[in-house]
């Protein structure tokens, strides 16, 4: 279940971020890089901060 809430919250950060690229500052491209790299480093190490965070906040897992 915080399976989907992850991968959801970061769709939804990447498509956020590539929005204000196009319409703010190229400079947002950033923020969508760290996001793929946070869940390119979550594949290998199998370790998500926004997993702690989401099960801090009750989400079972």
């Amino acid at each position: 279940m915080r399976d989907r809430y992850i991968k959801g919250i970061a769709g939804t950060f990447i498509l956020i971020s590539l929005l204000l690229a196009t319409y703010v500052n190229t400079n947002w491209l950033w923020f969508t890089a760290f996001v793929g790299a946070n869940l390119l480093q979550s594949s290998f190490t199998q370790w998500c901060l926004l997993g702690i965070i989401l099960g801090k906040l009750g989400i079972k897992d």
